[in-house]
């Protein structure tokens, strides 16, 4: 079973992923593609390792996300990928023209990788156009890739004010 949760800022997206993870009752390996680049965002992934169990297996992998997946998938195992517009802006910044090529990397990796995966991403098509270059691009690369994902994945859930709206596969009570 492969999932895509994706939700605005402070949605709950994360929260309600983890507690698939957890409720799955398999080894939990948390793929984390965040980089502490500034004292808030350090903060941000302090909270985040607070969250989760001690007991899961963290990757960090702010670029190399197939080459992560591929390498961690088990059968009997779980993937949390945690989060998927903060690994396409590190691509944005740091190899733009690889972008394209690692999300086609990526699709495929998710094809033939064994166990289940949760992928975590954030809803930003919903407000206004930007007014900058890099962040229009960022919009539509994350919408792209996002309808690329959903077309993919077994289930995909929209996560509002904590509350899972399960836009595709069943509703399996979380």
């Amino acid at each position: 079973m492969q999932r895509l949760i994706l939700g605005g800022a402070r949605s709950g997206k994360s929260a309600f992923a983890e507690r698939l993870a957890r409720q799955s009752g398999k080894p939990v390996t948390y793929i984390a593609t965040a980089q502490a680049l500034d004292a808030e965002m350090a903060a941000r992934i302090a909270h985040h390792r607070q969250q989760r169990p001690p007991e899961w297996s963290l990757v960090e992998a702010p670029l190399a996300l197939a080459e992560a997946l591929q390498t961690h998938a088990q059968p009997e195992g779980m993937l949390l990928v945690d989060c998927l517009t903060l690994w396409l802006s590190n691509h944005l910044l740091a190899a733009p023209e690889n972008l394209h090529a690692s999300q086609d990397a990526l699709l495929a990796t998710l094809a033939k990788i064994p166990g289940e995966v949760i992928l975590v991403s954030n809803e930003v098509g919903q407000g206004v156009v930007p007014m900058g270059a890099l962040s229009r691009r960022f919009v539509d690369e994350a919408g792209r890739l996002h309808q690329r994902l959903a077309a993919h994945c077994d289930a995909v859930v929209m996560v509002v004010a904590g509350l899972a709206w399960h836009l595709k596969g069943k509703n399996d009570g979380t």
